[in-house]
């Protein structure tokens, strides 16, 4: 902004000198503040850079962008878009830091009366797209669903694998057994590495497009995470329910 004003001064100071003309630099030049709105399709939505096509657009109808995605609200966090083409993890902190940007301009008590409903459905969109992105699961179940599989709310989806099933069984014991929170921070931690193991053979899978396998290892973290809750939820004597 100083910067901005500085130059302003110098052209003012600049055009009352008849003698000779300096052009404004162009880092100087004032750029037009873009409407958080237009630049993130509430009246029309934005294309997608989802499964673009190589080919020349054969008919008009092939010329309409793409339904907008989650990936769509942070272009500087997720710069390559859903896989294929971009990766499955996110950097967490600089996903957090644009959905924080992003909610500070949609805030709807930042907007005149007329605009309120529109900033209102802007930061819900926002929300939703931020809460879906920073979590493995529900990115996974996302990603699946743009691509027709819908996981998330398939509840007799499952891993037909006794070990796992067997290992789940297990943790689910030890959990009703334990008898204080000493107990379960072997557990916590060797959860947490059956977590990140998963996260990175999602990564995998989707980097080569194996939808099959993409599926598999989600339904897998569902299992993970679920012991994860229950880890966190622990009370002494409490049942434990495995959701899968």
């Amino acid at each position: 902004m100083r910067s901005r004003t500085a130059a302003a001064i110098a052209g003012l100071r600049i055009a009352n000198i008849p003698s000779r003309s300096v052009p404004t630099p162009i880092s100087a030049r004032q750029r037009p503040a873009v409407c958080v709105f237009c630049a993130h399709g509430v009246s029309a939505p934005l294309p997608s850079r989802r499964f673009q096509s190589t080919s020349s657009p054969s008919s008009k109808e092939d010329t309409k962008p793409a339904p907008q995605t989650h990936y769509s609200f942070f272009p500087r966090s997720v710069p390559g878009g859903p896989p294929p083409q971009g990766p499955f993890a996110v950097d967490l902190d600089a996903l957090k830091r644009e959905f924080l940007q992003l909610q500070a301009r949609a805030h709807p008590d930042l907007h005149p009366q007329e605009d309120k409903k529109k900033a209102q459905g802007l930061s819900a969109r926002i929300n939703e797209a931020y809460k879906t992105l920073q979590s493995p699961l529900l990115r996974a179940q996302y990603l699946l669903s743009l691509r027709g599989i819908e996981l998330a709310e398939d509840e007799t989806a499952k891993v037909d694998d006794p070990e796992l099933l067997m290992e789940v069984l297990d943790a689910r014991e030890r959990i009703e057994e334990a008898q204080s929170e000493e107990d379960l921070v072997e557990m916590k931690r060797e959860n947490e590495a059956r977590v990140a193991e998963t996260v990175q053979a999602l990564d995998e899978a989707f980097a080569e497009d194996n939808l099959e396998a993409a599926k598999a290892e989600a339904v897998r973290l569902r299992y993970w995470i679920n012991i994860q809750e229950s880890l966190h939820a622990w009370e002494k004597g409490k049942p434990v329910v495995l959701d899968h």
